[in-house]
């Protein structure tokens, strides 16, 4: 068994005790999470992907010596890039999980979902997203091995993607009563305008009917996989290696319910994140961009310490200069009756 091998049966091992752990222990069914709990919870899933951090920086030597597959530039990534790949891929999948919450948080206003109901909607929500995601990335990493050139693509549409969310404008707020999803669900599936004392599938009149729990269930995996079209391009811009790519994914969207219930109320604080997240993505755009010319004078290590520098500067920047705003009393007080 090969180490890349290895550290893809300890991630799927320590992934399952890890969902055991948080379902058995830290959830319980019909029961509101608190912000205690949730931020044991984020200590914990931040911690294990830290975890997996080390561990693959531990097993850099034998990914090194092992790793024969070649980028789409033609250098091979060391163990140790990895490993600092995936820590900086990571911080990008989870910042960009932030700015998920916002669009999460309108949902369940929407459709009026009550408290207790959260941690197992957003549960399924997420294991569908991650589903989703894998085959996504999987189509991707396959399209860009064969296509070295759709990185390019990838990198224009990152410069795109950032600029709009740079200067988009606030007043624009997602309805989810107008999406598509909602409105191709409405279309074909008998939808109820309740939750079904927490079912997500009940019966009227002998035939089956669909809860409001089921709809927000579909928006949620809808919009994560939505989001998913920014943030894999945006780290295939910081590494190329599936390992990676996978392992950053997942570790950051499971982490994303117990972010929700930890930010849920402060995250509306964030207001210049989003403009910290298009700085980012726009780096990463131009870096997808400009690689060849990149690799000509730059070292692989020292771009990856660049995105990593890059993504924690713009990322910290935004939230802790929306914090300083927030504490000179620009923004307008949430209770001004626009509610």
């Amino acid at each position: 068994m090969s180490t890349h091998q290895v550290v893809y049966l300890v991630f799927g091992i320590v992934l399952a005790i890890a969902l055991v752990f948080d379902l058995g222990l830290l959830s319980k069914k019909n029961q509101t999470i608190t912000i205690k709990q949730a931020l044991y919870q984020t200590f914990f899933w931040v911690g294990l992907a830290l975890l997996f951090f080390v561990f693959m920086w531990i097993q850099g030597p034998a990914l090194a010596t092992e790793n024969t597959e070649t980028t789409a530039t033609g250098i091979a990534a060391t163990g140790s890039q990895l490993a600092l790949e995936f820590l900086s891929a990571y911080l990008m999948e989870w910042s960009l999980s932030i700015d998920n919450i916002f669009v999460f948080i309108l949902i369940f206003s929407a459709f009026s979902v009550k408290e207790i109901h959260y941690p197992r909607v957003l549960l399924i929500g997420i294991l569908m997203a991650i589903v989703f995601r894998v085959a996504f990335i999987t189509i991707g990493v396959a399209l860009v091995a064969r296509f070295s050139w759709i990185l390019y693509l990838f990198g224009v549409f990152l410069l795109y993607t950032g600029y709009k969310m740079f200067t988009a404008n606030e007043e624009q707020e997602f309805d989810p009563h107008d999406s598509k999803v909602y409105r191709f669900l409405k279309k074909f599936l008998p939808l109820v305008n309740h939750d079904g004392n927490g079912k997500y599938i009940i019966r009227v009149k002998e035939k089956p009917a669909y809860t409001t729990l089921f709809v927000v269930v579909v928006l949620l995996a809808a919009i994560d996989l939505v989001f998913a079209l920014d943030s894999i391009p945006a780290v295939m811009g910081i590494s190329k290696d599936p390992l990676v790519i996978y392992t950053s994914n997942i570790f950051a969207v499971l982490g994303l319910r117990s972010l929700f219930f930890l930010l849920r109320g402060a995250v509306t604080k964030f207001e210049y994140l989003q403009q910290g997240i298009a700085m980012v993505l726009i780096f990463i755009g131009v870096k997808m961009l400009g690689e060849h010319y990149l690799n000509q004078w730059m070292s692989k290590s020292t771009q990856v310490f660049l995105s990593l520098g890059v993504i924690l500067v713009c990322i910290s920047g935004s939230v802790f200069y929306s914090i300083f705003v927030n504490k000179k009393g620009t923004p307008k007080d949430v209770n001004d009756g626009s509610l």
